[in-house]
């Protein structure tokens, strides 16, 4: 099948878990991986992903080798896999408006910085896709990268809430270059989002009328920090609210996103979601639910799914927007359906059965 050449925007925690995962499990061809759909998927194995081009602004990454890089301050990701050097160093990406300003110091940045031809590195590199890990609020940050994937034939997995995959004009135009795009805006395995789906969905199917519902985040890397800012997280509210208000239909008060940044908990979330509603004889329901994650690698299981769903395209000549695997992994996809819906869509897709 050949391999799958991946470069990454954002050499963050996120990163660092995939990076890890991927040699972590790297010889696994049977059985079942935590994370994963497949172990074998539409023919492609974990150790079919390498990584050819990472792109960061922090000073104490550029030039390392990434398997140095990932564990560079301020990456807070739990450190599971040894990963040998892979002789790709970082290369400085274009600051925009990735960096915010109380977000300086803490990312290490040289505001002097000068980027390298990101389009230009891709192609030298035959990067088949990108993935975007820049920091939540990049909304120049993602369309300069998104350009760059264009103007170098390059696929593009956009992760964080800016949205481009599920925007008709940048779909449109990756499809007219010919290449498939995968987003918005990733979501766990088992995260905040996906837990308050189920359970809102839980009370419409069974008849409950939701009066309201909220879902409060908390946690301490520099996810967290970085949205201390509301103009930071615009998007991401929009994208974390879609998800869930998009199953019900009708209006309901919601409350939904992150809460606060307690330094102490680093790479842990923690996640409170309440729903309210009315039952049988119009009396009220009530459920409250705590979820505890290590953030940064609840989704790197995910990603590696959403990379194989790329290259699978890329092979078949399918271009545009990837519907199946973005309502499956992604928050604010191109279509939202319900998830038993999306895990359909993305095995027809595998057996050929479905396009896109």
């Amino acid at each position: 099948m050949g391999k799958i050449r991946v470069a990454i925007a954002g050499l963050g925690s996120c990163a660092s878990a995939l990076i890890q995962g991927v040699e972590h499990y790297r010889h696994q061809k049977h059985g079942q991986i935590p994370g994963l759909m497949h172990v074998n998927f539409g023919g492609y194995h974990i150790d079919d992903i390498e990584f050819v081009a990472a792109f960061d602004v922090n000073n104490l990454k550029i030039g390392k080798d990434i398997s140095q890089a990932i564990f560079a301050n301020p990456n807070l990701c739990v450190r599971f896999a040894d990963v040998p050097d892979t002789g790709v160093k970082v290369q400085p990406g274009p600051i925009a408006d990735g960096v915010a300003p109380h977000m300086i110091e803490a990312f290490h940045v040289d505001p002097n910085l000068k980027p390298v031809d990101v389009a230009e590195t891709l192609r030298q590199n035959k990067a088949d896709m990108l993935i975007n890990y820049l920091p939540v609020g990049s909304a120049e940050g993602t369309r300069l990268y998104a350009e760059a994937a264009l103007e170098a034939n390059c696929a593009l997995v956009n992760c964080i809430p800016e949205f481009i995959a599920s925007v008709p004009q940048w779909s449109k135009r990756f499809q007219e270059a010919g290449l498939p795009v995968a987003g918005d805006d990733i979501k766990s395995q088992v995260g905040a989002t996906i837990l308050h789906r189920a359970m809102a969905e839980l009370f419409y199917n069974r008849g409950v009328h939701i009066d309201s519902t909220y879902q409060l985040n908390i946690g301490g890397n520099t996810d967290f920090l970085n949205m201390t800012v509301e103009n930071r997280l615009k998007t991401k509210r929009v994208s974390k609210t879609q998800a869930i208000t998009s199953i019900i239909p009708y209006e309901v008060p919601t409350r939904i996103g992150p809460s606060d940044y307690v330094p102490f908990l680093e790479d842990h979330k923690i996640c409170y979601i309440r729903v309210n509603g009315h039952g049988f004889g119009n009396l009220p329901i009530t459920l409250d639910a705590k979820l505890v994650v290590n953030d940064s690698p609840n989704s790197g299981g995910v990603v590696i799914d959403v990379i194989r769903a790329v290259k699978i395209a890329l092979d078949r000549g399918i271009s545009g927007p990837l519907t199946g695997i973005s309502s499956y992994a992604f928050k604010h996809p191109p279509t939202q359906v319900n998830d038993e819906t999306a895990h359909r869509w993305v095995e027809e897709f595998i057996e050929g059965k479905r396009e896109r």
